[in-house]
């Protein structure tokens, strides 16, 4: 009785306890979103302490216009407040708000660059978003190599099965390719990370505003430092750049789908996807059939993204310098977060593979996938030109093939055969210099994998040194990652601790 109530007891302090966690977060406030709204409040708070400094603003005036500021942004965060997305419908917020002096903050400026500016801004956060999905995606690809680099599988080329391999080899090939997609985020971020803000139109303003410092407060690293460039050339560019690593990414992910789908279509796979929570589905007519939705549906996201990423392409093609075809917010966004669709269900994929290395050994021995190792070995050992060993060993496939003979079943005699009557006109002999022993190690696959001495091969040694720097270097991706999103976080708030301080320097009304 005493254990009944105590576990009752235990259950109720976890449904209660669940309950205020509940209710705790019901009350807690949503983030804000980085939107175009955001954004424009964040220039209008730098705008009005930058300006204030500089004496561009009068300052008995600027806490006043600061507090019209705050309370425009404040209201905006309402929950189901409507949000502005442009300069000119934010402004009369501002003036309803603080009064026509408050167009003062308005002084070399234009919708261009301040619209310019909030575009990189989101592009450069949704960047980040991209990175750190590829980051997960890639971790699971190298630890599911890590476990699998013993595991020999068949590898294929045009469609054919060519080579033995680790599969886990294969796996850390695929990583490779999102590593240089990683890398080329680093380098769009740094074109992307510039502020445009402060060059008004496109040649500026004869207003000295303080570029630099509203770059700093925004969290850029950088400026666009040609004012023509800002607003009418770089901002056309950046969604182009983006929309091709999100293609490279797409395109990556649909490569590896087929892969995996081209198991589906055997009898007997040696790689599915576990059974049930939305990774396959049951046929509606054919009971046997267990068709594999989570791969059509990472194929279907790849698809999607790829031609969301033509968007930009096509809308910059045959347009003047600076016009707004290509620089939607919502559509660039939508593609970038069509790639991270992508990458996630990538992810979904390779953690419900289900991979058998006793059927993809049988496969390898049903077939003649190690007979390159033949030529390799008669070249390397016994110094015969790799023509003519890869002529005997093309041989040996023939007569096998015709008499449906598997390669470890081939009779050392009917080799020997072979190679005497390839090699008859031969300077190098006629008799096979391998011993039986070594012709049948010489077809093993796993002796084959295990071998190869190759920088960058699939042998014990050189995985483990290529999982353990894969590994470094998502570590080091990671890292700049939250480097980045630091950077921009502390930008943000120091501005927020100057705005604040501003708006509080407002003199007190009476019976405050």
């Amino acid at each position: 009785m005493r254990h009944l109530l105590s576990t009752l007891g235990a259950a109720l302090a976890l449904s209660l306890g669940a309950q205020a966690a509940s209710a705790q977060q019901a009350q807690s406030p949503a983030p804000v979103p980085r939107d175009p709204f955001f954004w424009l409040g964040e220039i209008n708070k730098a705008t009005a302490v930058i300006n204030t400094d500089e004496g561009l603003l009068d300052k008995s005036m600027a806490p006043r216009l600061a507090a019209g500021v705050a309370k425009v942004i404040n209201d905006g965060n309402q929950p189901g407040a409507k949000r502005p997305a442009s300069v000119i419908t934010f402004e009369p917020l501002l003036i309803k708000a603080a009064g026509e002096d408050v167009t003062l903050l308005h002084a070399g400026r234009s919708s261009q660059d301040m619209h310019a500016t909030y575009r990189s801004a989101i592009l450069r956060d949704k960047l980040l978003e991209l990175a750190d999905q590829l980051n997960a995606t890639s971790t699971s690809l190298v630890e599911l190599a890590a476990r699998h680099a013993g595991t020999i599988v068949p590898n294929y080329t045009n469609g054919v099965a060519a080579q033995p391999n680790s599969y886990g080899h294969y796996l850390l090939g695929q990583a490779a390719g999102l590593a240089r997609d990683a890398q080329r985020i680093r380098e769009a971020y740094v074109r992307i990370d510039r502020s445009p803000m402060g060059t008004t139109v496109l040649n500026g303003t004869s207003w000295p505003l303080d570029r630099k410092r509203m770059a700093k407060y925004l969290g850029f690293e950088a400026l666009v430092d040609n004012a023509y460039d800002a607003s009418q050339i770089s901002s056309m560019d950046q969604p182009v750049e983006v929309a091709s690593i999100v293609t490279s990414i797409a395109l990556r992910t649909g490569n590896f789908v087929e892969d995996v789908m081209t198991q589906y279509a055997q009898p007997r796979p040696w790689i599915l996807l576990e059974e049930g929570g939305g990774n396959t589905y049951v046929s509606s007519a054919m009971p046997q059939k267990r068709n594999p939705g989570l791969l059509n549906d990472t194929r279907s996201d790849a698809s999607t993204a790829v031609t969301l990423a033509m968007g930009p392409v096509v809308q910059t093609h045959n347009i003047t310098p600076g016009m707004s075809d290509p620089k939607d917010v919502k559509q660039n966004s939508a593609m970038v977060d069509a790639g991270i669709s992508a990458l996630k269900r990538w992810n979904r994929v390779l953690k419900a593979m289900v991979i058998s290395p006793e059927r993809a050994l049988e496969e390898l021995n049903s077939d003649w996938t190690a007979s390159q190792e033949l030529a390799d070995v008669l070249m390397r050992k016994y110094k015969l030109p790799f023509r003519d060993g890869h002529h005997f060993a093309s041989e040996v496939v023939t007569y096998a093939k015709a008499n449906n003979i598997k390669p470890l079943d081939f009779p050392y005699e009917q080799a020997r055969r072979i190679y005497a009557d390839a090699m008859k006109d031969s300077k190098y002999g006629a008799e096979l210099p391998m011993s039986e022993a070594e012709f049948r190690s010489t077809l093993d696959p796993v002796a084959i994998v295990k071998n190869r001495a190759t920088s960058g091969g699939p042998q014990p040694a050189e995985m483990d040194r290529m999982i353990k720097e894969a590994r470094a270097q998502l570590a080091s991706q990671d890292a700049w990652i939250k480097a980045r999103r630091a950077h921009i976080r502390d930008s943000l708030a120091e501005l927020d601790k100057q705005f604040d301080a501003l708006v509080a320097s407002a003199p007190k009304e009476k019976g405050q």
